[in-house]
């Protein structure tokens, strides 16, 4: 991913959760190339510290973490190692999410023939823990890391908070009723966020990607000959600009939320980046 325009980040410290995806992993190289120091923090030790590693190959500043969003202990251990590295946090971008088989559906439609039967998964065949760890990553992962990270920006110039929403919240997809209620709260509790920090001068918004290609839905979107699948074809149908997105089409939409020029006024937003997804009824 290379940055589109350039803002100054130098001296700034970003801690990027879920650093070691696709997307987030994007996101923390386009803050190192604008001069912030990064820290890169996911449950995968290997996978954050491969992206700390073409960070600093590239000429910029960046720590692998081993982090998990869901255990305080284990995030106030990462923010030691962040502050003993860098200093104290000015930018939190909170990545970490995802989805669960358990909390999928096996059809868009519900039909009565379905009950019962063994190879489909039915609304009423959906699993408590599957439901809840889409909740938990999602919704908690999001708030805890807040909770750590933030009180190091109260009371500084500059600081902002951006987390990483989706356009399910904007329109619920069918077959991921966890996901998409995971991802509305996410969106929600940004808003609530931005208000309730307003006073700090913390900023506090969010980006909502539509659909991009990674590691996670790669095999729900094209088959074992890297055709797209029907899912796939109905999902282009379906966006305006008739492709998926790719993580370089997020650069701009950051940068600018981090930017100075949206310090002034900008806060407790929800920016879709999902080529009109979200704006398209189908007709």
């Amino acid at each position: 991913m290379k940055s589109p325009y350039s803002i100054d980040l130098k001296g700034k410290i970003a801690v990027v959760t879920g650093g070691g995806g696709v997307l987030c992993s994007g996101f923390a190289k386009i803050l190192a190339q604008n001069g912030a120091n990064i820290a890169i923090l996911d449950l995968n030790l290997k996978a954050a510290q491969v992206v700390a590693d073409e960070i600093i190959k590239a000429g910029g500043h960046a720590i692998g973490v081993e982090a998990n969003v869901l255990d305080k202990k284990s995030l106030e251990a990462a923010r030691e190692v962040v502050r003993n590295s860098y200093g104290k946090c000015d930018i939190l971008i909170n990545g970490a999410g995802g989805n669960h088989p358990k909390g999928t559906t096996s059809k868009d439609f519900f039909e009565m023939d379905d009950l019962g039967k063994e190879d489909v998964k039915t609304f009423f065949d959906l699993d408590f823990d599957g439901i809840s760890f889409v909740m938990n990553l999602n919704f908690l992962g999001t708030l805890l890391p807040t909770q750590i990270f933030a009180i190091d920006m109260v009371g500084r110039e500059g600081c902002t908070i951006l987390n990483i929403s989706s356009m399910n919240a904007f329109k619920p997809l069918t077959r991921i009723p966890a996901y998409s209620a995971a991802k509305a709260s996410v969106s929600n509790f940004t808003q609530w966020l931005a208000v309730h920090f307003a006073a700090t001068g913390i900023r506090v918004n969010a980006i909502a990607p539509g659909f991009f290609v990674t590691n996670q839905n790669y095999n729900l979107l094209f088959d074992s000959n890297d055709k797209p699948t029907a899912r796939a074809d109905k999902i282009l149908k379906h966006t305006p600009m008739g492709k998926f997105g790719k993580p370089e089409d997020l650069a701009g939409t950051l940068l600018w939320l981090i930017s100075n020029e949206a310090s002034g006024f900008v806060t407790g937003v929800v920016v879709p980046v999902d080529g009109g997804f979200s704006a398209y009824s189908g007709v």
